[in-house]
């Protein structure tokens, strides 16, 4: 058990950060050689200002039309990205495991918050797999590749708060947490979670387009 735990909390999570980072660097440079190559004037006609709009607009709740027109879904959205970004990088047990390894630190969230905050992320992840199961059009544009991706952003979550609150076999769970949470950082550039790299380079080129060219509002 020592020796898998080395495994996986040494070695693994190192190749976890590479093929994380390296697969940003490279769907990054991938998908502007893309763009270039499908529209040579795509770069031309970027406006920072219009591209800033855009994306103020998408991130505040309730700042679009779309997410007007499906509050509970806005609100649960919002609260799941907020949650699902505090936990891991300011949850105690994580900030000390900085501490110990690179000697830095951090404010962090107390134990109660981020207990709270992880049920939030664990209840959300049952909204969104209620959602694609029950709603009709949800349900029909749904692919197992989704599942498959709500699984893996919900593992980490719950094999965390199993360990912390030390149920059965909660040294066996602490592995299958580093574990889950190494595959789905290394997941991120090659699956649908991709959208937190290319987010502010789709809203940035849709605003630019919107507002530069057709002088219309892209939200």
């Amino acid at each position: 058990m020592h020796a898998l735990y080395s495994f996986v909390a040494g070695p693994l999570l190192w190749a976890a950060f590479i093929v994380f980072f390296g697969g940003v660097v490279y769907r990054l440079v991938s998908m502007a050689l893309l763009a270039h190559k499908k529209d040579l004037v795509v770069y031309s006609y970027m406006s920072l200002r219009y591209a800033l709009r855009s994306i103020m607009h998408w991130l505040v709740p309730f700042g679009s039309l779309n997410s007007r027109k499906r509050p509970v879904l806005t609100i649960v959205t919002f609260i799941f990205h907020c949650c699902i970004f505090l936990v891991p990088i300011f949850l105690f047990a994580h900030v000390v495991l900085w501490k110990e390894s690179w000697n830095v630190s951090w404010w962090y969230l107390s134990e109660a918050t981020g207990d709270l905050l992880t049920l939030v992320v664990i209840g959300a992840c049952l909204f969104f797999l209620v959602r694609r199961l029950v709603l009709p059009d949800v349900k029909y544009l749904s692919s197992p590749s989704d599942f498959v991706v709500l699984a893996l952003v919900a593992a980490p979550f719950i094999t965390g708060f199993w360990t912390y609150h030390q149920w059965v076999g909660f040294r066996a769970m602490g592995i299958v947490h580093m574990l889950s949470g190494e595959i789905l950082l290394a997941a991120i550039p090659f699956t649908k979670l991709s959208h937190m790299i290319f987010f502010p380079f789709m809203r940035g080129y849709m605003g630019s387009e919107f507002g530069a060219i057709r002088h219309a509002r892209d939200w």
